[in-house]
């Protein structure tokens, strides 16, 4: 039995067409039907690829498309398998790492803020009518002193 490659150049050859006008007829560039035709199936984009090629080139051709796959797959000899996940790598857990590291970082930075804001003592940011009042609150006893001495400062003048 003849390759997928050889009985596909034969069929070509039958139908009297050059490896540009199959090119031409199923838009698969003319570099990949020389490879198909020596069967270099390795060479060619992936295996989708490979088998769309086959089948425009078969209706090019005028042959079955199921008879062409049916040729290909059983001198590849490959099973269909769906393939299982890969494993994740090592960086995604580092970079989750890295991440986590960071949004805890800046957690404990808010908390800090956020702490100090609550536990800092008031007396030097307070407003400003809050601190006069303050004032005024001390003062009175300053002031009540200082009147005390002025009166007795004004009595022993006018005294004198």
């Amino acid at each position: 039995m003849a390759s997928v490659g050889q009985f596909l150049r034969e069929k070509r050859e039958e139908k009297r067409m050059s490896i540009a006008e199959i090119a031409r007829a199923t838009r698969v560039p003319p570099s990949s039907v020389e490879r198909i035709e020596a069967d270099q199936f390795d060479e060619l984009p992936g295996e989708v690829y490979v088998r769309g090629f086959l089948k425009s080139y078969a209706r090019a051709v005028g042959v079955s498309e199921d008879e062409v796959l049916g040729r290909y797959t059983s001198s590849r000899r490959i099973a269909w398998v769906t393939p299982l996940p890969m494993p994740s790598a090592t960086k995604p857990a580092r970079g989750r790492r890295v991440g986590v590291a960071v949004a805890f970082v800046l957690l404990l930075i808010l908390f800090t803020l956020a702490l100090s804001i609550v536990l800092k003592p008031r007396g030097g940011d307070m407003p400003q009518e809050l601190s006069l009042s303050e004032e005024r609150a001390t003062q009175p006893t300053l002031s009540a002193a200082r009147c005390t001495n002025i009166t007795h400062s004004l009595r022993t003048m006018h005294h004198s």
